[in-house]
């Protein structure tokens, strides 16, 4: 079984263009750490404030690997999540 986290961050008002080159620069970081099995960033059509992450892991312990991570660290709690109105996020296994 996979442990799936399925993410969903609105970003505060001018935010958007940052939030996406954060992202663009976090997918191949991410999808390179040995657990991560899949991980895809997307942006809503209908509003350029949302934006929705898709990653699988092998395990939950890879997924808390992935969060110990200097890119985790820097790009995601350092950069993205202070441009954030809302982070919400939702925690599934595969079977």
């Amino acid at each position: 079984m996979a442990y799936v986290v399925a993410a969903t961050y609105t970003v505060k008002p001018g935010e958007e263009e940052r939030i996406e080159q954060i992202l663009r620069s976090m997918v191949p970081l991410a999808s390179a750490e040995e657990g991560c099995l899949f991980f895809e960033a997307h942006r809503s059509p209908d509003d350029p404030r949302v934006f929705f992450l898709y990653e699988q892991y092998a395990d939950r312990a890879a997924y808390q690997a992935h969060m110990e991570t200097n890119h985790f660290k820097e790009l995601i709690l350092g950069e993205a999540v202070p441009r954030l109105e809302r982070r919400e996020r939702a925690f599934y296994e595969t079977f």
